[in-house]
């Protein structure tokens, strides 16, 4: 009798099996999506520069991604996305009169040396945008010089030269002073500031999106702004202490930073204890930079600071290995 013979095709691959239509590119895609409003209200706050810078930062950032890849001869991921949000972030930490050289070598710095150069989306240490903003730190006039709130002061798209320029209104607290501005209008948004950092309402919405969309949790931006509304309440330098808090929370980038920067996959703890201590600590530095430091604002250095951090977040909280003895779960 012929042996029969049986033939399999087989695929191995590794687990997990379940296929998920959540992927990099849908996660991406809901974050810029989330960034809509704040970017609509600056074109309304700022003029359409805010827009021709935010395209001038996306399109340096996803060209120097390409570039990286063609050179190295690497598989090109550009169409993940990650690459237009680090462009859009950039942009919206810079002020709207920030020249397009300087933002185009801020997006050098963000994706060659901070994000490929150490492999990639998923392997760089700290957030891209804000490396590139700490870098164009370097031309410290430019990164702080603000316009008057309102679309016509903004119409320096030919000539940026001649805009009324305004203190903002952390430059005010820092001095211990209130701002000029209520509560109430810091909250809607009409100030002076960055680009993308202006009005709290619409970086709320932006939160409300992503809660919605399942791709954040509530953990790491509840406890930076509850950690910097706790301080200030406590320690004010103006009065009424209460409003000198809600200036603090609407006032500069802080909505900004809690939403869409602290929360970054790669650069924040996985564990909620993790994410909760970063948070405080986020939240804490971003004070104490305010509050005592040289510059007006925290929250960047602060961000940045808590991302070198996170190798040790990771490992407060580990769930116990199942089944294993209690010296060996600990590890």
């Amino acid at each position: 009798m012929a042996q029969m013979k049986y033939y399999y095709e087989l695929t191995v691959s590794s687990s997990p099996h379940a296929h998920s239509p959540v992927t990099t590119k849908t996660i991406m895609r809901d974050v810029l999506i989330a960034l809509l409003p704040a970017l609509l209200f600056s074109v309304y706050n700022f003029g359409f520069r805010a827009l021709t810078v935010t395209t001038v930062a996306v399109a340096s950032c996803y060209g120097f991604e390409k570039l990286w890849n063609i050179l190295m001869k690497k598989h090109d991921k550009t169409y993940d996305l990650s690459a237009c949000v680090t462009g859009v972030l950039l942009a919206f930490v810079c002020p709207v009169t920030v020249a397009y050289w300087q933002i185009v070598l801020g997006a050098a710095f963000a994706i060659l040396l901070v994000k490929m150069l150490f492999g990639g989306l998923g392997r760089n240490v700290v957030n891209p945008a804000l490396a590139g903003r700490a870098f164009m730190m370097s031309w410290p006039v430019a990164m702080s010089t603000w316009i008057k709130a309102g679309f016509g002061n903004a119409a320096a798209v030919i000539s940026p030269v001649d805009i009324a320029t305004a203190a903002t209104p952390l430059a005010n607290m820092h001095q211990g002073m209130m701002p000029a501005e209520s509560w109430l209008q810091l909250f809607i948004g009409n100030v002076g500031g960055c680009i993308g950092e202006t009005s709290a309402i619409a970086l709320l919405i932006g939160l409300a999106y992503l809660l919605f969309r399942k791709v954040i949790k509530i953990t790491i931006p509840a406890a930076y702004i509850g950690t910097v509304a706790v301080l200030t309440l406590l320690f004010p330098m103006g009065n009424p202490g209460f409003e000198w808090m809600l200036c603090h929370l609407f006032g500069g980038g802080l909505m900004l930073g809690a939403i869409f920067m602290a929360t970054d996959y790669v650069t924040s703890p996985l564990t909620m204890w993790g994410q909760i201590i970063y948070g405080i600590g986020c939240g804490a530095l971003t004070v104490m930079i305010r509050y005592f430091g040289g510059y007006n604002e925290g929250v960047s250095y602060a961000i940045l600071i808590m991302n070198c951090c996170v190798v040790l977040l990771d490992r407060i909280g580990r769930p116990v290995k199942f089944g294993a003895p209690k010296k060996e779960a600990a590890k």
